[in-house]
């Protein structure tokens, strides 16, 4: 989840499979606080996310799948959490490797839309 500069250019992949799923930077954000934060509710706060609406995103990616990307368990004395299935690692690896390679292959073309843009460094 490295940000870029706030003055380079950035580039966000939304991959739509026809009008039934998208993956996009937010859900393989959330998949990836997931992964670190062991919980749904966790992973929505540090990304200023209420927990219905993580809950959402993930029952959407688990629909969308032909495998859950996330399994959860309800708290109770043992605890609940989450955690990201074979599935799930798969996906975030997959997403994030072809962020990567369209990153390398437009940069000479995000290059030259970046050079015809208007000079803004006066705030404007």
């Amino acid at each position: 989840m490295t940000e870029p500069a706030a003055d380079s250019p950035s580039l966000r992949l939304r991959i739509l499979f026809g009008t039934s799923a998208m993956l996009g930077p937010g859900k393989a954000d959330l998949l990836e606080h997931i992964r670190e934060t062991g919980s749904i509710a966790a992973a929505g706060r540090a990304m200023s996310m209420s927990y219905k609406r993580a809950w959402s995103l993930v029952e959407e990616m688990n629909r969308a799948f032909r495998d859950p990307l996330v399994d959860s368990a309800r708290g109770g004395p043992q605890g609940g959490g989450a955690r990201l299935t074979e599935t799930g690692e798969a996906v975030l690896t997959h997403y994030r490797q072809l962020m990567e390679i369209t990153a390398k292959a437009g940069a000479d073309q995000i290059g030259a839309l970046q050079s015809l843009l208007r000079d803004m460094s006066d705030g404007k």
